[in-house]
Formats: structure tokens, sequence, C-alpha cells
């Protein structure tokens, strides 16, 4: 992982620390408290632990600590201050509601990354890596089937997952091209985000839209052009500086675990069963999410139930091949456990996703929510504030953002939803510490792709960002 430098800290501080300021006084609950201490110190406090939160890599501090702790502090400071006015109801109602949509999401994720780390297991993005590997491809058909396959995985699996994948096949095949790595890495991590975005599985904000009923899940498909375009147009300037030549193939194959094809399937069937209940039952996507876990469950039971009679098969064929690697390896078959792969997912992250949920939902519960949204969105134009949005999360991770603005709610056309969906979904791709794809990509192929080396390309994928701005505002204007 990258190191945040501290101006980069700073600079996130500072902006997400104005974007709370407004000179106005309002509270979502009864007690006004926005000018009172109380109110500036939790404030400060989440400000404080943001910055803790973009110090991760060098503090070595889990992200997740300093916004539990924060989350904690505010809500008690709520909790004393409504109790002292015989108020502890409303606070203890505030608090029900945003720890219900937490759970909501929470739930959901949990679900989607089990199956992600099922498919991991069953070794089914180690056989593309694989495939690519060894497939004999140009250094530029490499980029774009690279950035392409990102684009078109990362709206069902999350885009940080897909990043990874592909910068594996980038690092495997450069032999130390520093100068193609870093093209590659940027247009992987441009071409995830773009493919989450008009997605409701590729990231978590579009996940958040799609749950808080702004936007149903068909005309998230209304993105999917301004996401191919913001995709496309750097893509298609940085090609341009790709070297032609064939890297030598290596000779790579990765033998498939059982079942994997049909994990897919029951992800997909999973897919398939939220949308049904969420667009016909009206029903929260979660509960199909959940039916999907037991789906997987039931699969897991079969697969180890069925491991005997596989290992014999296997067995008796390796034998009479004379496979002695793989007669080795039967040795080694550990089987399918669901709950080892949800032991597996990404605690820190939901964790994470709590604290920041449970901070901005109690700064909201004060009122500073409020007065965002009236600088933001009263009196001025929405398109701005949204194509504002989508700049700062940049810079500010856009979990907190959207959240932000959904808790706002601000009175806005379907076209303005789609709008911040989109933005707050690549704006992220301007700068390599926008997404958790560029940090970790940063990472994995640490000193070839740098901040300063995506910098050199803003130009070029803020062109993209514009491009499809103006693209969704032209194919979709009788949506505004």
């Amino acid at each position: 992982m990258s190191v945040y430098s501290p101006f980069v800290v700073l600079t996130r501080v500072v902006l997400l620390s104005l974007l709370f300021i407004s000179p106005a006084h309002a509270s979502s609950g009864s007690l006004q408290v926005t000018a009172s201490s109380i109110g500036l110190f939790c404030l400060g406090l989440f400000i404080l632990a943001y910055a803790l939160v973009m110090a991760e890599e060098h503090l070595q501090l889990r992200k997740s600590k300093p916004v539990l702790v924060a989350a904690g502090v505010i809500w008690i400071l709520i909790g004393v201050m409504y109790a002292e006015q015989g108020l502890s109801a409303e606070a203890e109602a505030a608090f029900r509601h945003n720890l219900l949509e937490y759970a909501e999401l929470m739930l959901f994720l949990l679900v989607a990354m089990t199956y992600i780390n099922a498919m991991e297991d069953r070794l089914l993005f180690d056989g593309l890596r694989a495939w690519l590997v060894r497939s004999g491809f140009g250094m530029r058909t490499l980029f774009w089937m690279t950035g392409g396959l990102a684009f078109c995985i990362s709206p069902i699996a999350d885009n940080l997952t897909t990043a990874l994948l592909m910068c594996a096949v980038v690092l495997k095949v450069a032999n130390g091209d520093k100068r193609f790595v870093n093209l590659a890495c940027i247009n992987i991590v441009v071409a995830a985000n773009a493919g989450g975005a008009f997605s409701p599985f590729g990231d978590i904000t579009t996940l958040m839209v799609w749950q808080a009923g702004k936007v149903h899940f068909i005309d998230f498909l209304l993105l999917f052009i301004p996401s191919v375009l913001n995709f496309v147009i750097p893509a298609f300037l940085m090609s341009m500086f790709v070297p032609k030549h064939v890297p030598k193939a290596l000779n790579e194959v990765v033998e498939l675990k059982r079942g994997a094809f049909r994990i897919v399937g029951l992800f997909i069937l999973t897919i398939a069963t939220a949308v049904a209940c969420h667009n016909f039952l009206h029903l929260p996507p979660v509960l199909g999410m959940m039916m999907g876990l037991g789906y997987l469950q039931f699969f897991g039971f079969f697969l180890r139930k069925t491991l005997p009679v596989s290992l014999a098969r296997k067995r008796a064929l390796y034998e009479r091949n004379g496979d002695t690697e793989r007669l080795r390896s039967l040795g080694s078959v550990v089987p399918f456990d669901v709950f080892n792969k949800v032991a597996k997912a990404e605690w820190d992250t939901l964790l994470f996703f709590y604290g920041v949920v449970m901070c901005v939902g109690g700064l909201g519960f004060m009122g500073y929510l409020e007065l965002v949204s009236h600088w933001l969105y009263d009196g001025g134009d929405p398109t701005m504030a949204n194509v504002f949005i989508g700049m700062l999360s940049a810079i500010v991770d856009n979990i907190p953002v959207m959240f932000a603005v959904l808790s706002m709610n601000p009175d806005m056309a379907l076209g303005q939803w789609l709008l911040v969906t989109l933005t707050a979904g690549v704006g992220g791709s301007m700068l390599s510490i926008g997404s958790a794809a560029g940090v970790a990509l940063m990472g994995q192929a640490h000193g070839m792709y740098t901040f300063f080396g995506h910098l050199k390309w803003l130009p070029a994928i803020l062109l993209g960002y514009l491009v499809s701005i103006g693209a969704h505002l032209w194919l979709n204007s009788a949506l505004f």
C-alpha cells in the first residue's frame, strides 16, 4: 500500500471540514446544537478521525478504529444532551434508524464478499489471469483487454477485487516495464470505477443509492454509455503511448476447482433474487442476498458430501495418466466451507463503513447535513453541485460523501440522482488516492504505479469525466 503524504492528508481534512461549514444554523433533531460547543467538538472529532483514516498506511492503524471510536463518542454525547431534556426516545429512534440502514448494507455486502471469496477459492480469478498471461497478446492488446475486463467485471464483482486481478496480469507480463505498468494501472483504475458506476453491485455508493430507492435497478443502465465514454476516452489517449511489441508468453496453467462455474451461476441467481425482492415485492434487496447465501450453503453441503467420490475419480484418472504431481495435490484438498469465506470478508471495511454511517448520521441528526444541503442545493444549480460532489470524491472517500448526500435527501429529479451516482463513482479516478482501487494498486505495483504517475494523466481523465457528464445530460435530458 502507498503512504499518504502529509499534504494529501491535510488537503482531505480541510476539504471535508469545509463541506460541513455554513453560517446558517439548523438542526434535524429537536435541539439546536450546530453552534454549541458539543456540536463543534463532535464535528472536530469526526475530522480528526478521518485524518487518521487517511494516514492509515503511514501510521499502520486500520481505518475502522478511529471512526468506530468517533461514532461512539458522538452518539454518547447526543444521548447525554437529549437525556437532559427528556428526549431520549428521539435520540434512540434516530440511532436505530441509522443502524438499520447500516445493517441492510452490511449484510448485502457480506454476502457479495462471501461469493467473491468463494470464486477466488475455486481459482476462477487465477484461471482468468493464467489465460491472459499465456495468451501471447501484444502490449497494446493487453492494455485494452485488462481495461475492458475491469470495466466488464466490476459491475458484478467490486471494483477493488477487479482492479487487483487485472493488475496481477499486468505485473506478470510487463517484465519490469514501469511505463507500461503505470499506464495499464491507470487504465484499470478508471475502467473499474467506470464499470461500477452503472450497476448497483459495482460500488458501495451505487448500492447505497439503489437501496435508498432513489434509482431503480433498471435505471442504472442509463449510465452505461456515459460510463463507457468515461473509460474509453482516457484509455484511447493513453493507448497511443503503449508499445506494440509482444511480450514473451508464460506457460501458466490453472485447473479450476470443482463447482467454480456453478458458484458463478448461484451468484447470478442471488442477484436476480435480490432484484426481484426489491422491484416486484418492494422488500429490501438484502432479503434476496441472504437467501442467496443459503443457496451457497446448500451447494457447499453438496460439495462436501460428494468430495470422496470426486477424489476417487480423479485419483484413478491421474494414476492411469501417471500424473504424480496432481496425485500429490489431492492430499491437500480441503472441503469447501462457506463460513471460511464469510470469515475472509473485508471486516475492516465493513466496520469502517459502520463508523462512517454512524458518524455522518450523528452529525446529520445534529443538523450539519441540513446546513450543507442548504449550501449546495437550495437556490443553486443541482447539476453544478453534483459535479462538485464528484470532484470532491477524488479527494474525500466517496462513501461518506454519498451517505451525506443521501442523508441530506435533496429534492432532485431522477436525472440528478443518476448524475451524482455517476460523478461520485467515477470522480475518484482523477487521482490515484481517490478510490480504493487506486490506493490498492499503488501498493501492488509499488514504485511503478505512483501518485504522480497517475497525476500526469489527469487532463485525459478529467476530459473523460466531463464528456461522460455531458453525455448523461444530453442522452437523459428528459429525466431532469
